[in-house]
């Protein structure tokens, strides 16, 4: 397979396989919701759809659009760590969280690993 074959598999390889592994983390019953969730969360490509061209496979997603910013990043990693259950805020917020910082890795290795 060549480099660009190689490079589609491994990112949608992780954004779709990826958020397996943290689900394992979340108590029995409410592992495959966190899944789908966490898979919902490419949804925030569609900050995509603000740029021109819409896709560049030479530009880095992460600080270049508004969903991919460095604050927005900042709020994705303090969604993973907050206490959720002492302030009696849904569980779901932590799966969206992790789900996020995945997604954003997975951009991440796009552009440095493979340009």
């Amino acid at each position: 397979m060549e480099w660009l074959t190689w490079r589609f598999v491994v990112h949608y390889g992780l954004h779709f396989f990826g958020p397996l592994l943290p689900a394992l983390f979340f108590p029995k019953g409410r592992r495959l919701k966190a899944y789908w969730i966490m898979l919902a969360t490419m949804l925030v490509d569609a900050d995509h759809l603000l740029a021109t061209p819409m896709f560049d496979a030479t530009r880095m997603s992460v600080g270049f659009h508004p969903l991919h910013s460095y604050c927005a990043i900042a709020v994705y990693v303090v969604m993973c760590f907050l206490p959720y259950e002492k302030w009696h805020w849904p569980w779901w917020l932590r799966a969206v969280g992790i789900g996020l910082v995945l997604h954003i890795l997975t951009d991440l290795q796009d552009y440095t690993l493979w340009m």
